[in-house]
């Protein structure tokens, strides 16, 4: 009996689809790099801080002007001063006085100040935000405790309003790269699925007919 020969050439249209199938797992795998490099470490390090109820102390502006950079086109672009505003609370957790921050990224981008404005333009505008948080927190917020956010071993003197990472960012971070991924391999497997069947399917039929 002779032997029955079957094509296991993919089609053009099967050849697509293994080939967005493999793009898609590539772009899961790099993307899961990039995102849990870029933002799962910054979470993980913000959800290490821990929870404290802080109470405002001092609320003061330092004379010391700090510079910061704006952009006002694609080509445009300049430097601006703001004031520097100091807010220091009392830290029931750990029983001392902190520099509160409003969140992770401005105290990194000036530890020195409670809060880092909108770079404009115009100094005025700046200005005029950071007394508007100056007459909050020395009239309306002082004296008043509120949950604050501190980590003892990185930084035991400061502390946050909020914390700019949360869970929905780990999340994230896992979530869509994985998708992708899944996606891709499911893809990829019922393309080389459908073509095994159809070469089953072919040698079958050839068998009925030789």
């Amino acid at each position: 009996m002779a032997k029955i020969r079957v094509s296991y050439e993919y089609s053009e249209a099967e050849d697509k689809s293994i080939r967005l199938g493999l793009f898609l797992i590539a772009c899961g795998i790099l993307s899961l790099f990039i995102l849990c490099f870029c933002w799962l470490s910054p979470t993980l390090q913000s959800m290490r801080s821990k929870p404290a109820n802080c109470t405002v102390i001092s609320v003061s502006c330092l004379e010391e002007r700090f510079e910061c950079v704006f952009t006002c086109g694609a080509d445009c672009k300049g430097t601006s001063l703001y004031p520097c505003l100091q807010i220091f609370v009392n830290n029931s957790e750990s029983n001392s006085v902190a520099l509160l921050h409003y969140d992770e990224q401005q105290l990194v981008l000036n530890p020195k100040c409670s809060y880092v404005p909108k770079c404009e333009r115009d100094n005025q505008k700046m200005q005029q935000d950071i007394q508007r948080l100056e007459h909050y927190w020395s009239k309306e917020g002082k004296n008043q405790s509120f949950t604050c956010f501190f980590n003892p071993q990185r930084r035991p003197d400061d502390v946050l309003w909020q914390r700019s990472h949360d869970t929905s960012v780990l999340l994230h971070c896992v979530l869509w790269p994985m998708v992708s991924l899944l996606v891709g391999t499911l893809i990829v497997v019922l393309t080389v699925c459908a073509r095994s069947l159809a070469v089953r399917a072919e040698a079958i039929q050839k068998r009925k007919f030789s």
